[in-house]
């Protein structure tokens, strides 16, 4: 059973009985600046948006629940753009929940990204431990999300963040990234190289 926002309880069935009258009450309320005239909205519409919308797409409880919050949480700071014409305020829920599924996907297909780009830019040349460490890495990256290597990230210095961004998260060519940073390929080599070890250091800490 999902969860509602902040001890919203979830209604196993979305309501009938209410007319569309009074869902465009509660909303003109909320846009008048009560966001408490939301709650009944949320309450009608949680367990469609969750079991229909957010659910299939996603697979995962605890994201889709997630998801589900960050959903109404959007619908809040945005009703005051909410346009009634007539048909329930559902249709616009179940948009703002599509994009938040699918932006769930973005950040793990980046996360995905960035952990196999490390593990492709072992040389051959390297040391079996420097090997094994990128792949340990790649591994730890893989089962990480976004927000952890974003955190990461504000940790290295700024010439190692921007060697990993641009070469990992932008993937641009070794050769344009060289030029962006005013260095000849070689020095961006040992750059990235190094990049990648200090980022394999502070994403292995336990102090985050």
């Amino acid at each position: 059973m999902p969860v509602g926002v902040e001890g919203v309880s979830v209604a196993s069935e979305p309501a009938q009985a209410e007319s569309l009258d009074q869902e465009r009450l509660w909303i003109e309320e909320a846009q008048r600046g009560n966001l408490d005239a939301m709650r009944p909205i949320f309450e009608q519409y949680a367990s469609p948006l969750y079991t229909t919308v957010i659910m299939p797409r996603l697979g995962n409880t605890a994201v889709a629940e997630d998801v589900l919050r960050d959903t109404f949480a959007t619908a809040c700071e945005k009703i005051d753009r909410f346009k009634w014409r007539g048909t329930t305020i559902y249709v616009w829920l179940r948009q703002i929940a599509i994009n938040k599924a699918y932006d769930q996907h973005r950040k793990s297909k980046r996360s995905r990204l960035l952990a196999d780009a490390v593990k492709s830019e072992v040389s051959s040349e390297t040391t079996p431990d420097e090997r094994a460490d990128a792949q340990l890495m790649a591994e730890q990256e893989r089962a990480s999300n976004r927000r952890r290597i974003d955190a990461t990230l504000t940790k290295l210095s700024d010439r190692y963040r921007t060697a990993v961004t641009l070469r990992l998260i932008e993937e641009l060519p070794r050769e344009e990234c060289a030029l962006k940073m005013d260095v000849t390929i070689g020095n961006f080599d040992v750059l990235f190289f190094r990049a990648v070890r200090a980022f394999r250091k502070h994403y292995g800490s336990r102090d985050e």
